[in-house]
């Protein structure tokens, strides 16, 4: 059977299971478009299809495009990797677990071993004065939401460990910081724009192309309300407020704010394998390979700059094969660019967590590796 079919069955699958309500999925080998299909629907109660152009709340998909901008000014001579982040942010000067000033640099950020997570401070900080994490909406400025982190001290010394954190939203503030502009315009000044990513921003370039979340249930998927939360298979909490994006006072979320199309992201991944991409060869290489060294990360896994790289596909679970860099949006995207092949493929649905780090995207896995 041909990846075309294989990977249209899991589709077809995962639709008819009610497992997701709507999806795009695009694959690439370098420049080339191999597969692209839309299926589902993007809101079920109208029965408004999906089509290529849907737009979706991106989730953690914000992240490698914010991660690709730093980059990008670093190669512009604008931040370096061992800049310390206290030197662009003087409002932020958390603790390590010793209670000495944390020394954070950006390389730090990037691969998410500053010692910060994302708890938001729950069981350290009074309730209601909790770190937003980016899925909530909110009115605090970003120095206001994340001054709270230097009230308690890191999870643990930078460079000693690695945790999934809000590590992106503190890079995003530096760019901003650089740049002395928002975040958005700095996405679009150095990645967004010179890509074509005409639909990737912090807010909603046509609503009637947006895309309804859904979050898992039985025996369909559930509406979003105002606030919903949504529990994967280990029992993790994710509580979502859909209407943030709506928000033009909450702070811009490197971590987690921006919404777009699979057609805009593919554009970032396949620039990425690109020879004459927006980053060096040799910063692309960098970023697409361990720079966590030996620091436990998930089995069979470590860190680069973008997402997280398959060092040992036996012990991940995953049919993703070795070298192959990986991430996801909780709101229901998932992604994987594989360096060796310049294979790039990009699922988004809106489904949470199902389209994450459900069955959903690993069977799109097993369709396209064959394994």
């Amino acid at each position: 059977m041909s990846v075309e079919k294989r990977v249209n069955a899991a589709i077809d699958k995962a639709i008819g299971e009610k497992r997701i309500v709507g999806t795009v999925v695009m694959i690439a080998r370098g420049d080339e478009l191999v597969f692209s299909r839309a299926a589902g629907l993007a809101d079920r109660e109208s029965g408004h299809p999906v089509a290529a152009d849907t737009i979706f709340r991106l989730a953690s998909v914000t992240k490698p495009i914010v991660a690709t901008t730093a980059l990008v000014m670093m190669e512009k001579g604008l931040l370096s990797l061992e800049d310390r982040v206290s030197d662009y942010l003087p409002w932020f000067h958390p603790t390590g677990p010793d209670g000495a000033l944390a020394d954070i640099r950006l390389h730090h950020l990037l691969t998410h071993t500053a010692g910060l997570d994302y708890t938001g401070g729950a069981g350290q900080l009074p309730p209601g004065e909790t770190v937003n994490t980016g899925l909530t909406d909110t009115d605090l400025t970003f120095e206001q939401n994340f001054s709270r982190l230097n009230h308690f001290p890191l999870a643990f010394a930078p460079g000693t460990a690695w945790a999934y954190s809000v590590a992106i939203d503190i890079l995003g503030a530096v760019l901003s910081s650089v740049a002395g502009a928002e975040l958005e315009a700095v996405v679009r000044q150095h990645v967004a724009d010179p890509l074509g990513m005409d639909d990737t921003r912090f807010s909603v370039t046509d609503q009637q192309r947006l895309a309804t979340p859904y979050g898992d249930g039985a025996p369909e998927p559930e509406r979003m309300g105002t606030r919903h939360t949504v529990r994967d298979a280990d029992g993790i909490a994710y509580t979502f407020e859909p209407s943030r994006i709506f928000n033009p006072r909450a702070y811009q979320s490197g971590g987690a704010g921006m919404a777009g199309t699979a057609g805009d992201f593919l554009k970032l991944l396949q620039d990425l394998v690109s020879p004459n991409g927006l980053l060096t060869p040799q910063t692309v290489r960098a970023a697409l390979s361990t720079q966590t060294g030996a620091l436990a990360v998930r089995p069979g896994k470590t860190f680069g700059y973008v997402g997280s790289v398959v060092v040992n596909p036996a012990e991940t679970g995953t049919a993703l094969p070795e070298g192959v860099v990986t991430w996801g949006g909780v709101y229901g995207n998932c992604w994987a660019l594989d360096p060796a092949s310049g294979t790039a493929a990009v699922i988004m649905t809106n489904t949470a967590v199902e389209g994450c780090n459900g069955a959903f995207p690993e069977e799109i896995w097993r369709a396209l590796f064959n394994a």
